[in-house]
């Protein structure tokens, strides 16, 4: 089930030649946050200068979906809920798509930020290519931290097209952490711990901002997996939040 409702989006600009029309990419990226103080605090890093997507903003760590992502062993599974709401609105429906997402977002965060998410119970994983460094930590992701949290499309035009799935996890599921992974010679040339009113103070892209506001909302009313899931797209010009029931 899903309920839709417009987003009043800018006047359009002076009409130009329409571009060549992209799909979007499966994406992932992972809310990590810290709720250990009375105010919770989630891991933003700021992309580098030299970046050609969103440079210098402050985002949350996150990338596209790698096809070794689908033949990771894992610790658990996805709780039922979130691989329920993963296949709303997905052409070609699957518990392998859903986990390869999931995995994504705890790669993509380690190759981001140096973070490894996951369990030290099972001993050494064998491992695809791009996971070497979690059978070098012997951890095991741990698909059971993580909850699917929100889904944002990237719209049209754009010459990066992202159908983003974002997932959030605890910082206590962290099982390794390898430094130097962040500075500025890398994606992200500093990581931050903030509250969500100084996250909002930081240079923030447009979707990043709207899921914060998500986030501390569902965190609000008790984080439960039962909460439904916003969906952000854009179609004709419009845009659109969909919750994902």
């Amino acid at each position: 089930m899903s309920t839709t409702e417009a987003i009043e989006a800018p006047a359009p600009l002076a009409a130009t030649p329409k571009p060549a029309v992209r799909r979007p990419v499966d994406a992932a990226t992972l809310v990590l946050l810290d709720r250990a103080a009375r105010k919770p605090r989630v891991l933003m890093g700021q992309r580098n200068q030299r970046q050609v997507f969103m440079p210098g903003k402050f985002v949350f760590p996150g990338g596209r979906v790698d096809p070794s992502d689908r033949a990771m062993p894992v610790f658990g599974m996805l709780e039922g809920e979130s691989e329920r709401r993963l296949g709303i609105r997905v052409g070609r429906p699957s518990a392998s798509r859903a986990r390869a997402l999931a995995l994504a977002a705890i790669r993509e965060t380690f190759e981001e930020t140096g973070l490894i998410i996951g369990t030290r119970e099972l001993g050494i994983p064998k491992v695809p290519a791009g996971w070497q460094a979690f059978a070098e930590a012997e951890v095991f992701p741990n698909l059971e931290a993580l909850s699917f949290v929100a889904r944002a499309i990237t719209p049209p035009g754009r010459l990066r097209r992202f159908d983003t799935r974002f997932f959030m996890a605890d910082v206590r599921d962290v099982a390794h952490r390898i430094e130097g992974v962040v500075g500025p010679d890398s994606e992200l040339v500093e990581l931050r711990w903030l509250t969500f009113e100084e996250a909002r103070g930081v240079d923030l892209p447009g979707i990043t901002r709207a899921i914060l506001g998500e986030i501390e909302g569902r965190l609000a009313a008790g984080a439960s997996p039962r909460l439904p899931v916003p969906f952000y797209f854009e179609r004709s010009g419009k845009r659109y939040r969909e919750l994902l029931d």
